[in-house]
């Protein structure tokens, strides 16, 4: 026996309206075209579906049992329905991100808790675990945007850039190199180096100084978050190099130093995404919304 969701919205329009007439009007169609489907539907079934001298019109037994898959299956249809009509029109969707940039949670939760008041029917999640595998899981379809500092050439992958920062060390006040202008690669020689657990070539400090000037730090020390960098470094522990939006919160503070890197170099802050979720509306505002909070934390 096949049967069409159709059959299943003529069951329950008859038992909803008890009779043909007004099932017809229900569901858009003429009484005698209801029908004909009606007897097509009984014949591939090969029993009864309604009893026919009752008024209102009623289901059979077997009519009640098919009634009862018709109230089991159309509310899913339905709602898979409501859902890819929101779909189409950017309603909802999935937001799942991974981060290159191990500072960027203190730009990211800012947006994200905006993003969700705007968007509440997106599915957002973080995926820390993936950031080292980026741009394959992005591919996998395992995440839908990865914060990125370092775009790449990749077939289907668009960088849509957020916004522009410098590379900042930052320094004991008891440190000598507070007494610097600028920093060279030369000047960290001597100092022992915190940075965030991530490979070097994620490492501005390395990628932007040392790594182009071959030149090694007297020790290298990793620590996950911001505020033990900055505890070290407040203590004379070492010196670190993080971007100049981070270190908004220790700029006025007597125990520490900022000096820009030789050069002065700038780097830009990316959100990697496939190329046809690009233009996702809520996408879109993701991207306005990061780029207006960046604004905000540069200027303090």
């Amino acid at each position: 026996m096949y049967f069409e969701l159709r059959h299943l919205r003529t069951i329950r329009a008859i038992h909803d309206c008890g009779g043909l007439a007004r099932a017809a009007d229900m569901l858009n169609m003429t009484q005698s075209a209801l029908s004909h489907q009606v007897k097509g539907l009984e014949e591939q079934a090969g029993v009864e579906l309604f009893v026919r001298r009752s008024k209102p019109l009623k289901l059979s037994a077997a009519g009640q049992r098919m009634l009862r898959l018709a109230d089991k299956v159309l509310p899913e249809v339905e709602a898979l329905e409501d859902e890819f009509r929101a779909l189409r029109a950017g309603k909802t969707g999935r937001l799942h991100i991974t981060l290159e940039c191990h500072a960027c949670f203190d730009w990211l939760f800012p947006v994200l808790e905006k993003f969700r008041h705007a968007w509440p029917d997106v599915d957002v999640d973080i995926r820390a675990g993936l950031a080292f595998d980026a741009f394959p899981a992005l591919d996998r379809e395992e995440v839908d945007l990865v914060i990125t500092s370092n775009p790449t050439d990749l077939p289907g992958v668009v960088f849509n850039p957020l916004f522009d920062y410098h590379p900042t060390l930052v320094a004991s006040s008891a440190n000598p190199l507070a007494g610097k202008a600028a920093i060279s690669a030369e000047d960290l020689r001597d100092q022992m180096l915190i940075t965030y657990p991530v490979s070097r070539d994620k490492l501005d400090v390395f990628t932007e100084l040392l790594t182009p000037a071959k030149v090694e730090p007297r020790g290298h020390r990793q620590a996950e978050l911001t505020a033990v960098i900055l505890m070290l470094v407040g203590s004379n522990r070492g010196v670190s190099v993080l971007p100049d939006w981070v270190l908004r919160g220790v700029r006025d503070k007597p125990d520490y130093a900022l000096r820009p890197l030789a050069g002065n170099p700038s780097k830009r802050l990316y959100a990697a995404t496939r190329t046809e979720d690009a233009t996702q509306p809520y996408m879109a505002h993701f991207l306005r919304l990061g780029r207006t909070e960046a604004v905000k934390l540069q200027r303090g």
